[in-house]
């Protein structure tokens, strides 16, 4: 089982407003959260952080996020980093490659609650 206390998650979302209720949500459960507004500075966050789990929107300025998991999963220590894609975009709609870059599930952020999110987060970690 995983220790979820301080697990750290990276949240790169470019709606603030998302961002800090997510982040609100995973720290009253025990979680370290770092944020990142676009994927220029969530490839930064993911390198600089070292998160136990990434969760990535798609659609973001700067750079995507299918780019930006191009990028870590291009790199030594982002390799095996968890990451679960948290959009509004359908999966059908996606860019066509996301899930050969080895996300660990694909969620659309309309369908679950915040709660179920960390819920999701929380099996993910433990499957570990």
């Amino acid at each position: 089982m995983y220790n979820l206390n301080m697990t750290k998650i990276a949240i790169i979302e470019d709606d603030q407003v998302i961002s800090q209720m997510y982040r609100m949500k995973f720290e009253a459960d025990g979680f370290e959260v770092q944020l990142a507004g676009d994927g220029k500075r969530g490839v930064a966050l993911a390198e600089a952080f070292k998160p136990d789990m990434i969760l990535l929107d798609l659609q973001m300025p700067e750079m995507d996020g299918a780019e930006a998991l191009r990028i870590i999963r291009g790199s030594d220590w982002g390799k095996t980093i968890p990451v679960i894609v948290l959009t509004n975009m359908g999966e059908e709609e996606s860019p066509k490659d996301i899930r050969s870059l080895g996300i660990h599930s694909y969620i659309v952020k309309a369908d679950l609650t915040p709660r179920q999110v960390v819920q999701r987060v929380k099996e993910a970690l433990s499957q570990d």
